[in-house]
């Protein structure tokens, strides 16, 4: 019988085939048993992104809740994950649904449980829900109508005060001046509201609704964003663009000629934006495969790091019991001090674009100058998607320490906190992890250029496979 497992970031599975109406209220039956065994304060927010049936699965979970006595907040369209995140804080609620795949393909939609701090649920949580999902039977639901004409349901607008949060937090004026510089791809995702409401005058792509995201997985990746980098290149006013994922949590980043930006570039200049600029200070919370140059210049600004296991949940436990500045992913997650503990693409991206503005240097121009503090590197990645058994058997093989060298690149050490990392030497290393949301093998690796870390890819690849 199949099983429901949530992942590093919520459930997700293929709609129609396990991410059905049916298991979608088995799931929501245990979260409505999981608050009604932790709290008092029985109340919860509920949205959903562009992605097909989100409506419709976000109506039935308020349905399920509101079912059980519990206070729904059901948003009016449309929202993305910080905005619930964010609401669960505003609306003083114990938790927060948002239904959602992130950045899996169309096929995909996902149930993700946000927390009253405003961030993922910790693990803990988690599994607690695991525990309480009934397979044998369904709950009776009420109607819509009942639950709304009860007080149980209740239309809210998240992305208002989403909004709200913006014009409070960041200096707007400098935005809109900057916006006819500024490019932005939604990739149909939960973001396009927003930047159309703040930036107007922004060169804007993919900002309509189109829940089969035109065929590309709303992931903020290059392969997945040539179209906008591109435009940005063939565009002379475009000085940077942003793009966020189908549910505008993740970040990509381009420079002036359309050149891709990845994350461990941008925490690097947020870390060095937040200390320089805004005056603040905190721990570094980083995944494990984020680069090791942020150590570098967490050290040259005088503030600790720690490393966790990959998934923002993880991140986000220290995000709520710590002084923590920047929380931060290699896949494009990062959260701040000042904000949520979630992981925000859009108000990492108005950060960036504040920073750019305020200085008046271009984000080449940034990056040259961290450079000179941590070096030039590159970090890439290649998804091998391969049977499960092969995946298994390469897991296995690392786990046994079969793996001496990768070509001519000898391993000096190896880490296994979450998947292993191997050190190289010269500052280089490469990583192999399985992913926990997508049937595939991620392998990362680390150089002073581009073309040497793929060298180092290659090795790597030729020697597992």
């Amino acid at each position: 019988m199949y099983k429901i497992k949530f992942g590093t970031d919520g459930w997700r599975e293929i709609i129609a085939d396990n991410y059905t109406v049916e298991n979608v209220t088995r799931v929501a039956a245990a979260t409505a048993h999981w608050l009604l065994n932790s709290t008092s304060n029985c109340t919860c927010t509920v949205g959903y992104d562009c992605r097909f049936g989100g409506k419709m699965f976000a109506e039935t979970t308020a349905r399920v809740l509101a079912s059980s006595g519990i206070k729904v907040y059901l948003s009016e369209g449309f929202c993305s994950t910080p905005m619930i995140s964010l609401a669960n804080t505003k609306l003083k609620t114990f938790a927060g649904i948002i239904i959602t795949a992130s950045h899996n393909p169309a096929s995909y939609n996902g149930y993700k449980i946000k927390a009253s701090y405003g961030g993922p649920a910790v693990p803990s949580e988690i599994e607690k829900i695991e525990s309480y999902i009934n397979y044998s039977e369904l709950p009776v639901l009420k109607t819509l109508s009942d639950c709304i004409q009860l007080g149980l349901i209740e239309y809210a607008n998240f992305e208002a005060l989403y909004m709200k949060q913006i014009e409070e937090k960041f200096d707007v004026s400098k935005l809109k001046s900057y916006a006819p510089h500024f490019g932005y791809d939604a990739m149909f995702g939960a973001g396009q509201n927003v930047i159309k409401a703040l930036l107007p005058a922004a060169s804007k792509l993919h900002c309509d609704f189109n829940p089969g995201f035109n065929n590309v997985a709303p992931e903020p990746i290059l392969k997945n964003l040539m179209e906008f980098s591109e435009m940005i290149n063939n565009n002379p006013d475009i000085l940077c663009g942003l793009a966020t994922d189908g549910d505008a949590d993740r970040i990509g980043f381009f420079d002036s000629n359309g050149k891709f930006i990845d994350s461990h570039h941008l925490i690097l200049l947020l870390m060095q934006y937040l200390t320089k600029y805004k005056g603040l200070s905190g721990k570094i919370i980083k995944s494990f495969s984020v680069s090791s140059k942020v150590d570098k210049l967490a050290a040259h600004l005088g503030l600790e790091t720690i490393t966790t296991k990959i998934g923002f949940k993880y991140i986000c436990e220290y995000m709520i019991t710590d002084d923590v500045l920047i929380g931060a992913e290699e896949s494009g997650g990062i959260a701040v001090k000042g904000h949520i503990p979630e992981r925000d693409g859009i108000w990492m991206g108005l950060l960036i674009l504040e920073y750019m503005a305020l200085t008046g240097k271009s984000i080449e121009t940034l990056i040259n100058e961290t450079y000179d503090i941590v070096g030039a590197f590159a970090v890439e990645r290649y998804d091998l998607h391969i049977e499960e058994n092969q995946k298994q058997a390469i897991i296995a093989n690392c786990k046994a320490n079969t793996y001496k060298s990768f070509g001519p690149y000898n391993i000096e050490k190896t880490e296994d906190m979450d998947g292993y990392k191997y050190h190289l030497g010269n500052e280089e290393w490469v990583m192999i992890r399985p992913s926990g949301t997508e049937p595939v093998l991620r392998v990362y690796a680390e150089s002073k250029t581009s073309g040497k870390a793929f060298e180092i890819l290659d090795a790597c690849k030729a020697a597992i496979l």
